[in-house]
Order: structure tokens, then sequence, then C-alpha cells
């Protein structure tokens, strides 16, 4: 389509992405512009404020992004740190900037950018093409008026027309480019040998001194941490969902009283031939060659789609004959909307000029609108109805479910019974369970429970935990069932492994300490009779066949004179000694490498460029931050 140029945005820097994706909800253009936001400042960017009630949106927005990136392994104490905190606010501050040197320069995204990308959002497609349907309802599920979402995505394009506009002007220079690519397909010829540990197995002696030594200064490898079995109910929109059945009166209610959402629009089907204008392009033999094709179209109306491959400049569709299938009414650009829904079915336009040239529209089929019939659309209306109705109890269903936990501390059950919950029982948890391992705890990888449950009232009184929310509109309340403290495993039951821990360490020692007198020798000039193996060559870009600190020493070595040595610590213990035999470059760059690289480097120097750019601005507008505010326990 001739809407390709408009589709295939250009890429934006990935580093600066948070920059534009942290949502403006609720709070619009005019709000960042016009200082409208209320309660106590967080800070100001030049007469510009950035409220409490803003930064608390976008701390609950990034929190929400973080759990969704993290799933289970999701802490809500990670964003409750200063450092978190600030970096939210100083997004905050560089969207600000931007916004306001938008303003300035007058830039903006029109309705036809916007109308374009919102029609090509899949979420709002049905059957590859816009539906006005599902736009309508994604607004209603989200509880947004369109003219709210609509600000909020045209400030959204503002955004990346303005990192675009640094980002994505980047240059890197060939001789760089190629000067870099040389240096990562160098290639090194290595042969291999490695002194492994268990050869000096028999050297290793560990005395019983060395072990309660070992034992003494590492007891924390050896702790038992505290441990508690628990049981536990959860509370969630989910659970409500699932004990809610709306009756046929409300879903045909709902539907007599909502059936304009329930409309599908009127669409039609149009191929077209397009020349282009703009840029290099002379207007008015622009004009002159879609007339000539005109001319022959008007001639010969069957050969349409044959002209459209011989002239139409839309790399899109001209292949196709120029079809653009089926669309409807506002989803085009207003010159061409305008144009089809004028013409009747196998009508040609006259010439149709927009943004992108001059058009030659025909009109190849209309699809009429129609009423979505209740059995069809029964489903969407029980879910609204029961996420509704589940929402509104929730509030107070979480509020009686907070105080029968506490009011009775001394069982879940009268919980379980009044909302339909099961209490479900876990295996011996523990209290210092690490991050990486919150996961395999499930619904209990929380630490704000952990914390709970280890309370001294948790544990010696085995109240009920205070209830707290896991995850969005999910609380989960649990009490002990048993409980053992924290113990050190006794010496002799770790004894033969703290000795096999011992001898490996003296091992890898003693091969090492023949390792780095080998490569001395060798370094010296002194006579190789090492029996080398694995010859092979490796390079910066493919070094997999080498570990990481061996690829590292093999390319600092100098090699203005050959063979060099280099050797090198493995992490299983060996120690890895190499001879560099033969060093070599690519007679000729691949070019397809080559532009990637450039890519990657344009984009690296990008960042740069855009970093640069918000340093000055930073120096070019005031900027006050409020840390007593920001720092606060209850933000």
């Amino acid at each position: 389509m001739f809407f390709d140029a408009v589709r295939n945005n250009k890429r934006v820097v990935q580093i600066f992405l948070g920059l534009i994706t942290l949502p403006f909800a609720f709070w619009g253009v005019d709000s960042y512009v016009r200082n409208t936001g209320a309660g106590t400042d967080l800070a100001r960017v030049g007469d510009s404020k950035i409220s409490i009630q803003q930064f608390d949106q976008a701390l609950r927005t990034q929190q929400e992004r973080l759990r969704q990136v993290l799933g289970a392994n999701f802490r809500p104490e990670l964003m409750n740190t200063p450092a978190a905190k600030l970096a939210v606010l100083n997004s905050l501050i560089d969207q600000r900037l931007l916004l306001l040197e938008a303003a300035k320069g007058r830039l903006g995204a029109g309705d036809d950018l916007l109308r374009e990308v919102i029609s090509q959002i899949p979420a709002l497609q049905e059957d590859g093409r816009f539906s006005l349907t599902r736009y309508q309802a994604a607004l209603a599920s989200q509880g947004m008026s369109q003219a709210q979402f609509e600000a909020q995505l045209r400030q959204d394009l503002t955004l990346k027309q303005m990192v675009d506009a640094i980002g994505e002007t980047a240059i890197a220079g060939n001789t760089v480019t190629n000067r870099l690519l040389r240096i990562q397909a160098e290639e090194r010829q290595i042969a291999e040998w490695r002194l492994a540990p268990e050869q000096y197995a028999g050297q290793v002696k560990i005395d019983a001194s060395a072990v309660q030594a070992y034992y003494e200064q590492n007891k924390v490898q050896f702790e038992v941490p505290e441990q508690a079995k628990v049981e536990y109910l959860v509370l969630s929109l989910d659970v409500l969902l699932a004990q809610l059945a709306p009756s046929d009166a409300e879903v045909s209610a709902w539907y007599e009283g909502h059936k304009d959402r329930y409309q599908q629009p009127e669409e039609r089907r149009a191929s077209h031939i397009l020349i282009l204008t703009g840029g290099d392009v002379d207007p008015e033999k622009a004009r002159a060659k879609a007339a000539e094709a005109l001319k022959e179209v008007q001639k010969s109306p069957a050969r349409f789609a044959e002209l459209a491959k011989q002239y139409s400049q839309d790399p899109g569709s001209a292949e196709k004959g120029g079809d653009l299938g089926f669309f409807a009414r506002g989803t085009m650009v207003k010159a061409f909307d305008e144009s089809v829904f004028k013409l009747r079915e196998n009508e040609i336009s006259d010439l149709v000029q927009s943004e992108f040239g001059y058009h030659i529209i025909k009109l190849t089929a209309i699809k009429a609108g129609k009423q979505r019939s209740l059995v069809e659309v029964r489903p969407e209306i029980e879910d609204e109805l029961k996420r509704q109705t589940a929402a509104r109890q929730f509030a107070d269903a979480a509020e009686s479910f907070s105080n029968m936990v506490y009011e009775q501390p001394d069982s879940l059950q009268p919980a379980a019974d009044r909302f339909k919950l099961k209490i479900q029982q876990s295996g011996w948890v523990a209290r210092n369970t690490a991050p990486e391992l919150l996961a395999t705890l499930g619904q209990l990888g929380n630490q704000k429970i952990l914390s709970a449950l280890f309370a001294d009232d948790a544990v010696k009184n085995k109240r009920n935990t205070e209830v707290v929310e896991i995850a969005p509109n999910t609380l989960l309340a649990a009490r002990v069932l048993e409980h053992r403290p924290a113990s050190t495993k006794p010496l002799e039951a770790v004894r033969a492994g703290i000795e096999a821990t011992l001898k490996a360490q003296e091992e890898a020692k003693l091969a090492r300490a023949a390792g780095e007198a080998r490569l001395r020798e060798l370094q010296q000039g002194g006579e190789d009779k090492v029996t080398w193996s694995l010859v092979r060559n490796v390079s910066r870009q493919d070094g997999r066949q080498v570990p990481g600190a061996a690829l590292k020493a093999i390319f600092k070595a100098d090699v203005e004179k050959l063979p060099a040595y280099v050797g090198a610590q493995g992490s299983d213990g060996n120690y890895l000694l190499y001879k560099i035999m033969k060093v070599s470059h690519p007679e000729k760059v691949d070019e397809n490498s080559r532009k990637a690289l450039q890519r990657e480097y344009a984009t690296i120097v990008g960042q740069e460029d855009f970093s640069a750019y918000l340093s000055g601005l930073r120096t070019r507008y005031k900027i006050d931050i409020n840390k007593p505010a920001l720092e606060s326990k209850d933000r």
C-alpha cells in the first residue's frame, strides 16, 4: 500500500524506548505543557511541573512492566529503592524536556499519521483489517475514552519524532567501520595444551586441621535456613470471575443498551494506481503521468489491474493489480477515503490528490454494514458483564477478606468458607530463599509474604499473616503449620565434601603453577617440547571454541614475533597454554558484515548523540527535584 512509508517505521534506538513507552495515561500533552497537575510537586522542569500523582502513575507502570518481564521472579521491593525511584523520575524529566522542545518547535503527530498507526495495531484488526468494533471494545476494557487514548498516542508519536530526529541521523564512517571489521575478523591460528588438576592428585594430602579451619571460616555454606510449612488462601479477580454467571436477562439488556457497539461498519474494497509526488519529483510531470494513466484506464476499464502493474508506484499494491482489500470508513487518508465512499461499485474516479501523490481509484466491492446478532456477541457480553461485576465486587471483597483474616487470626477457614476459596498447603519454605529461586515457591514466592510468614507472631503464635497483594487484584494470606529454626550442619556431616573441595583447590594450584612455569620458559625462548593439540583458528567474532579468559589473552598477546605463547586459567581448574602460530586477515571485507557492523556502530553513535542532546536540554532548562518527597517512605 501507499502507506508503507508510514507503516514501516524506522527502528528506535533501544536504549531510549523507555522514554517513549512509559505511558502518560490520564496525563495528556496539555497537563505536561500547561502545568495542570494537582498536589505537591515532585519536580519542576523550567516552568513545567511533575506532580506526585504523575510520578506514582509512572512508578506503577514500571512495576507492572517488570512484573510482566520477570514473572514469578518479580519482587515489588525492586522499585522501592532510592536509585529506582530516581531513575523513574529522571525518565519523566527527560520526557518533559522532549515535550517542551517539541511544543517550542511546533512538532506533533498529525491526524493522518495517528489514523494510520491505530489502523495497523494487530489487536484492533479483524481478518487483517482495522475493526472499529474491536477498537471500541479495547478502549472500554481499559476504561479509556477515544480522546484519552488518541491524545496519549499522539504524544508518544511526538516523542518518537524527537528521538528519531537525533538517534536515527547518526553516521558511522566507512573508514572506522572497515577498521573495526578488520579487527573483529582477524584470525589467530592456535594450538592448545591443557594441564588437568587430576594429574597432581597424588601430590595432595588434606589434613584434619585444614578441614576444621575451612568449616569454621565458611559456616554460612553449611547453614540449614529457617523453614516453615504453611497453608494459604488466594483471593483474586479471576476467582470472583469464575463464580459469576450473568443471566440471560442481563445479557439481553446489555445488548439492547449497547447495540451501537456491535455494529459491523460498511467496508469497501478498492484498487488504485498511485503516481508519487514529493521529494525531488517534479509535480507537473507527476500530474501529467497520472493524467496519461487515467486516460488509459478510461479507455480500457477492464484492464485496470494490468495498467496498475504498469503505472502504479505503490510497491505494496502494484504487483497485486492495485488491490487494497476491504477497509472501513476513516481508515485511509482523508482525500482517498472521501473519494472511495462516494463511488459506486466498479466506478473509476478522476485523479484524487493526497499527501502521497495522485490516485486513480476503482471501487471493486461493497460489504454492507450489519448488526452483529446477540448469539454472535454473547461470549463478549458475558465476559464484559462478569469483569464489570467482579471489578465492583473485588474492592469490597478485598476489604472483607483482610478484615476476616485479621479478626479471626487462628484459622483461615472462615475466610475460605465466606469467599468459597480452597485452602492450599506448601512444602518446606525457606526464609531466605534466593531471588532466583522465588519462582519455585509459586504464589508464595514473594519477599513480603516470606517476611510475614517468619515474623514472631506468625511463627510462635501460629497466627494468620497480614494480607499481601502478590499481583494486581490478587491477595494472599497464609498461616504457619510447622516450623524449623535455622541450624548448621555438623562437621562430620560435611567433612567429605570439604575434603573434596580442598583437594580440588590444591590440585588446581599445582596445575596453574606448573603451567605458568612452562609458559615463562617458552616466552623466554626455551625449547618447545610441548605436545600441542587442537590446532584451530579463532577470531574475536567467533571465539566459542575457547574460554573467555583464554580468548582475551590470545588477542592481547604481542604477535610481532611468532610463535607467541599465552596462558589462562580455565573455570574447571585446568590451566590452558596456547601457542599462536599465525595471524591473518580476510582478503576482502564481507559487504553484509560491513553493513551490519556499520548499522550497529551507527546505533552506538546515535545513543551518544541523543544522550548529549538530553544533557544539553538539562543545561538549558532549570530542573528542581523535591528530594524529601521523592525519598519519603510513603512513596
